[in-house]
């Protein structure tokens, strides 16, 4: 069974993707208002997901 964390990336990156899809199909059908909302909505997926990883400061160990 896969962690919370690796779960949460992965419905991530299905998100992204399909923003992604979605901006393309939108600028390719000159929407570009559209595509710029999908295209900000994929960076939002992009900095959420990052949050999921371990942090830097929950790694590092103070010293002794």
């Amino acid at each position: 069974m896969a962690a919370p964390s690796a779960d949460a990336r992965e419905q991530f990156i299905v998100s992204i993707r399909a923003d992604e899809a979605r901006a393309r199909l939108a600028a390719e059908q000159g929407d570009l208002p559209q595509a710029a909302r999908f295209i900000i909505a994929a960076l939002d997926g992009e900095r959420r997901m990052a949050a999921t990883g371990p942090q830097v400061l929950q790694l590092i160990k103070p010293r002794g």
